[in-house]
């Protein structure tokens, strides 16, 4: 299989990456927002098909490196869903979360989960785009986005705000599909991603493009080392990342010194 580089190489800046796709860059919100419009409902379910369970042992390690506390201020971008938010108030009831989403199906899906878990109240759902986060300057202690980095149209403007929001001392942690490590495996995941991926995103989620879709903005993801000195020029500081299976997916954090 032929295939684009590893990360985005556009140099037009009206234009981004939709997948393998060029499209101009003021539709790919709109384009991302349908995808995730047509999952939502079985966006979870799916979570555990494709990765066989595996990103519940991912969110726990990104989880863990986080080590929330009681009267932490929590931002979590991208959370629609509300699986970052359970596992971080689980940790330390004393949290307050704020889970902002682009998507409004994505929030109700997670207002529906909290309810059926008992969660009635320490989360905020918030609508707003990663790029322009509808929050003051230095106004949270954390910030956690989880696989929701590559589908944002402008990445840096994405890390610039989210150092923008954080207070000095602030912690920034991204977990997201990255880029294998290991070559065995590579071919492997391929075969996996391009092939079987699609089928189980068109008999379980009813939307084979949307996850023919999620394959191919992986692999225009920018690799770790690339993504962290993007964090590094958007102003954050000690930055750092941790390869989780393999490479298949990666927590990177940094602060806000």
């Amino acid at each position: 299989m032929v295939r684009p580089m590893k990360g985005s190489a556009n140099i037009d800046e009206n234009t981004t990456d939709f997948g393998f796709d060029e499209v101009p860059a003021d539709s790919k919100a709109s384009l991302v927002r349908a995808v995730f419009d047509s999952v939502a409902p079985r966006y979870d379910l799916m979570n555990d098909l494709m990765s066989l369970g595996v990103h519940r042992l991912w969110k726990a390690a990104f989880v863990d490196w986080l080590r929330p506390r009681d009267g932490m201020q929590l931002l979590d971008v991208a959370g629609g869903t509300g699986d970052i938010a359970f596992r971080c108030l689980a940790r330390a009831p004393g949290i307050a979360v704020t889970v902002c989403d682009i998507n409004q199906a994505m929030l109700d899906t997670g207002r529906r989960r909290a309810v059926d878990r008992g969660i009635l109240g320490g989360i905020d759902w918030v609508a707003g785009d990663a790029e322009a986060l509808p929050m003051g300057d230095r106004s949270v202690d954390a910030y956690t986005i989880a696989f929701g980095l590559r589908n944002v149209t402008h990445i840096d403007a994405a890390l610039a705000e989210a150092r923008r929001v954080l207070r000095p001392g602030g912690r920034f942690m991204c977990l997201e599909f990255s880029h294998v490590s290991l070559p065995w495996l590579e071919s492997l995941y391929d075969t996996y991603s391009f092939r079987w991926l699609p089928e189980l995103g068109a008999r379980i989620a009813g939307d084979r493009a949307a996850y023919r879709y999620l394959a191919e903005s992986i692999r225009r993801f920018p690799p770790q080392d690339e993504l962290a000195a993007r964090m590094a020029a958007a102003g954050l500081d000690l930055v750092r990342y941790r390869n989780l299976s393999g490479g298949i997916a990666a927590i990177h954090s940094a602060w806000r010194v």
